[in-house]
């Protein structure tokens, strides 16, 4: 397809860039923390290897930028399940269509007491996930039910199969502010061996997503890999900045966000061809903070509490609590069995306000709702 990412993606030579990045010295990290704006080659040398060493000065200097660009505030946001039906087959995910796991989509009544329920919590910002089922749960699904759930909060995010520019143009006449769509590696070979049936398997159709979206004109567009689905986590995420600088210079009008998923325990799941430490996602979170500080960064469930506690206040203002990865989580989150729905198993079970006070404590300010219509964004009401 012409005029998207995939043009560039087809002039990066992974072996190379790999080399590159193994090849950073000291000196090349030194002189990435000296840059008033990093280059994506000094974004190479703190993901490299030779930067575990400056992760200190790195850490000190992400932060400060954080505290610059959003002050104390640190946003939340809920994800909503309305369906683990799935017509892909994945071999990382719960939801993939060859598991045996118990199926449901949920009907009209059940998301209002999942929006409910979630409202007591005090969410304002709530993402819809689904798998990907365009016919059961496509954009029919969504004309019936976005318009309801979206005069129950403040924003709505969706990450749902990729669609087509004109269905998003749709959606945000529904009242869509965001859409989350993650890549899982750029790597073709392993994105083609983890994607075994489904419309899924369409590497280049994925990876154009993000330019669909920017022509839409959805406000903010989040990405991300799948860290630990490929051999290479450094050169995936390498992959995931020069997708970044593309799209920031394509739709500059957009606002973006990145996420750093770990692969975590899941039905039928598989064991990660990369290990990453907690050093190391440390080091990928401030490098990302130092090249794009005007970018959002979050950090869900998938982390345990200690790390987040600890890697939050550095360079995060973005961030999920009380997290359920199955459809009717909230509403029914004491029912027998509430896990056997699930996509993933999060790793931080604190509820909300558990976690809002564990910011507190370090001196953050949880933010609940962040904007309204009158501030300037376009809020489409149903």
């Amino acid at each position: 397809m012409s005029g998207d990412f995939s043009q560039h993606w087809r002039q990066l030579d992974w072996d190379h860039l790999t080399l590159s990045i193994y090849s950073k010295t000291a000196a090349d990290v030194e002189r990435a923390l000296s840059a008033k704006k990093l280059s994506l080659n000094d974004f190479m040398a703190l993901l490299s290897p030779a930067a575990l060493d400056y992760l200190e000065p790195m850490a000190q200097r992400a932060q400060q930028l954080t505290r610059q660009r959003f002050g104390n505030t640190v946003s939340f946001y809920a994800p909503l399940y309305l369906s683990n039906l799935c017509a892909n087959d994945c071999t990382y995910c719960g939801f993939s269509m060859s598991n045996h796991l118990k199926r449901k989509t949920l009907d009209q009544e059940e998301i209002k007491q999942e929006c409910q329920a979630l409202k007591k919590m005090g969410y304002e910002h709530i993402l819809l996930v689904t798998g990907e089922h365009q016919t059961k749960v496509g954009m029919d699904y969504f004309r019936q039910h976005l318009p309801a759930i979206r005069t129950q909060f403040s924003s709505m995010m969706m990450e749902v199969q990729p669609l087509a520019e004109e269905e998003y143009r749709e959606l945000r006449t529904l009242g869509l502010d965001a859409v989350m769509v993650y890549q899982e590696t750029y790597h073709a070979p392993t994105y083609e061996r983890h994607h075994l049936k489904g419309k899924k398997q369409d590497f280049f159709w994925r990876l154009a997503t993000p330019d669909r979206l920017g022509r839409a004109g959805i406000d903010k567009i989040g990405i991300g890999a799948l860290i630990g689905l490929s051999r290479e986590w450094r050169t995936d995420c390498y992959f995931l900045a020069e997708h970044l600088a593309y799209l920031q210079q394509t739709y500059w009008q957009t606002r973006y966000s990145i996420s750093f998923p770990r692969l975590r325990p899941c039905a039928g799941g598989i064991e990660p061809e990369s290990l990453m430490d907690d050093a190391q996602l440390v080091q990928l979170i401030c490098a990302f903070r130092l090249f794009a500080p005007d970018v959002e960064l979050s950090l869900s469930t998938r982390e345990s509490p200690f790390f987040r506690d600890s890697v939050v206040p550095l360079a995060i203002n973005s961030v999920s609590a009380g997290s359920k990865t199955q459809p009717g989580g909230y509403a029914n989150s004491h029912a027998d069995k509430p896990t056997e729905l699930e996509q993933f198993a999060p790793h931080d079970n604190r509820s909300p306000q558990q976690v809002a006070l564990a910011l507190e404590q370090a001196g953050l300010q949880p933010v609940w709702k962040d904007w309204d219509s009158h501030l300037g964004r376009s809020v489409h009401r149903p």
